[in-house]
C-alpha cells in the first residue's frame, strides 16, 4: 500500500511511541494461546485488509519469522484502522492482529479481511452509545484493542467458531450485521 508519510497522516507522537512500546514488550512473549510456545509457533505475520469505509487496502507483513514487529508496518495498520468518523489514528494492540491472524490460519483462509471497525475515537464511540447502536461505553475499540471484521467467502458463524476454538480474547458475533468482533481482552463471548 502506498501510504502517505507519518507526518502527513496525522499520527500523533504518542500513538507512534505507544506502538513502539507495545511491539517491544510483546516480542517473544507467550501471551497468545497455551499451545503457542514462541514466536516461531505463530503463523506468518502477514494480513490483508480493506477498510469498508474508505476502500483503502493494505497487504502487510507486520512481524518477521523471528518474532520482531515491523514498526513501519504497524504504523500502516494503525492508519488503515483509524476512526473513519474523525480520522483519528490510534495504536492497534498487536495482540488483536495476532488474534485475527490465528483465526484466519485456523480457517485456512488466506483472504483479504474487511474491516468494519478498528480504532474508534472517544467522540465517535460516545456518538454510537448515544444513538443506541450496541456500542459499549468503555469499548476496547477506543484503546485500539478490538476489531470488527468480515471475511468474504467465509460465513461469520465459521469465523466465530474458529475464534471460540482458540479460547483467546473477546469474540462477539453479530449475525444480523454479518460481522465478528475480536479483541485482546479476557476470553469471553457473546
Amino acid at each position: 500500500m502506498n501510504m502517505m508519510e507519518n507526518s502527513e497522516r496525522g499520527l500523533t507522537r504518542r500513538a507512534v511511541l505507544r506502538t513502539s512500546l507495545i511491539g517491544a514488550v510483546l516480542v517473544g512473549a507467550r501471551w497468545m494461546c497455551p499451545s503457542i510456545a514462541s514466536a516461531h509457533d505463530l503463523p506468518e505475520g502477514r494480513l490483508r485488509f480493506v477498510n469498508v469505509w474508505t476502500n483503502e487496502r493494505l497487504d502487510v507483513t507486520y512481524r518477521d519469522e523471528d518474532g520482531r514487529y515491523d514498526l513501519e508496518a504497524l504504523d500502516d495498520v494503525n492508519y488503515l484502522l483509524r476512526c473513519h468518523y474523525t480520522d483519528e489514528v490510534g495504536a492497534i494492540d498487536v495482540r488483536v492482529l495476532e488474534h485475527l491472524n490465528l483465526v484466519l490460519n485456523s480457517l485456512g483462509a488466506d483472504r483479504e479481511v474487511q474491516v468494519i471497525s478498528g480504532f474508534r475515537s472517544p467522540e465517535y464511540n460516545a456518538l454510537l452509545v448515544r444513538s443506541g447502536r450496541r456500542a459499549a461505553r468503555k469499548s476496547l475499540h477506543v484503546q485500539g484493542q478490538a476489531i470488527d471484521i468480515r471475511i468474504p467467502g467465509v460465513h461469520p458463524k465459521a469465523v466465530r467458531n474458529a475464534a471460540l476454538g482458540l479460547k483467546y480474547g473477546g469474540v462477539g458475533y453479530y449475525p444480523r450485521s454479518k460481522f465478528v468482533h475480536l479483541d485482546s481482552g479476557p476470553f469471553r463471548h457473546w
